[in-house]
Formats: C-alpha cells, structure tokens, sequence
C-alpha cells in the first residue's frame, strides 16, 4: 500500500471494527480519527485501538483499497458531526450569548454562541462555529452563502 503496512480491517459479527495488522494480530474495538478534520479529511486518518494507541496512520484514504478505503469513509460518518450551515436566517444582537436561527445540511436549527471567541475564521472563507454545548458548524465557503447571510454573518468577519 505505498508506504503504508500492510493490513485488513473489517466488521465483526457484532459490529465491532477489527483490525489485522501485518503479524495477525487481532485488534478489536478499534477507532479511526482524522487528525485534521477541517484542513484535510481525506488524509491523516489515525487507527488506534481501544486503549488509543496507534496502530495505523493513513496519510491518504485514495491510497486504500477500495473496500477498506469504504469501511473506514463510513466509520467516520458515524464518528464525525459537523453540520453545514447553508442559511443564516437570524443572528440575534451582537450581545454575548447570541442566538443563532440557520439552516444546516441536517435541517434548521437554533443554538447559543457563547463569545465572539468562539466564532473561528479559518481561511479560504471558511468558519468553524461552536456553540454553548460544543457542538461544531462549518460554513465552507461564506462567499457562497446568499447576501442576507452574509450581512447578518458581517460583525463576525
């Protein structure tokens, strides 16, 4: 696998990831983890086992076969909550906390922002969103969302 050892992953009867890693050795419970799931969540997948050690790191997904390359995409669906904002229909006054009324790609939703801080500008026209529970939200591209979310988005920028 260019680089990367040798090894079989797969669903045991009971749901269970398993990993085989080169020698046999059974690993079961195991976790995949991007380790930057903003800047590049199709590299740098890390395989720990239950203990959170690392057994594997993946530096691209596209180096995979395609049946673990498809294992370990929808692992990490399950793992991962990231909805994507698409609307932000209300942003209520700039005064800490803020309510948020948007909608996401799971439906409309409403959730606190404690502080500006946690309002993160990324890059690219990118903002990361947490909420008063930890919750994150992605706008992937502000510059795509319509003029009135971006005026309403405008005091954060």
């Amino acid at each position: 696998m260019n680089g990367i050892k040798p090894f079989s992953l797969f669903r045991d009867f009971d749901g269970t990831l398993v990993l085989l890693d080169e020698h046999g050795r059974r690993f079961s419970g195991v976790e995949a983890v991007r380790l930057f799931p903003l800047t590049d969540p199709e590299q740098w997948i890390s395989i720990c086992d239950a203990d959170a050690n690392e057994l594997v790191c993946i530096d691209d997904l596209g180096r995979l076969s395609p049946q673990i390359r498809e294992l370990l995409e929808e692992e990490l669906r399950m793992r991962s909550f990231l909805p994507i904002i698409r609307k932000i229909i209300k942003i209520s006054a700039k005064a800490d906390p803020s309510e948020w009324q948007v909608e996401t790609d799971r439906g409309k939703t409403v959730f606190l922002v404690n502080d500006d801080d946690d309002v993160h500008r990324l890059g690219g026209g990118r903002m990361l969103i947490i909420d008063s529970y930890g919750t994150r939200y992605l706008i992937p591209d502000v510059y795509r969302l319509g003029s009135a979310s971006r005026k309403r988005l405008a005091y954060f920028m």
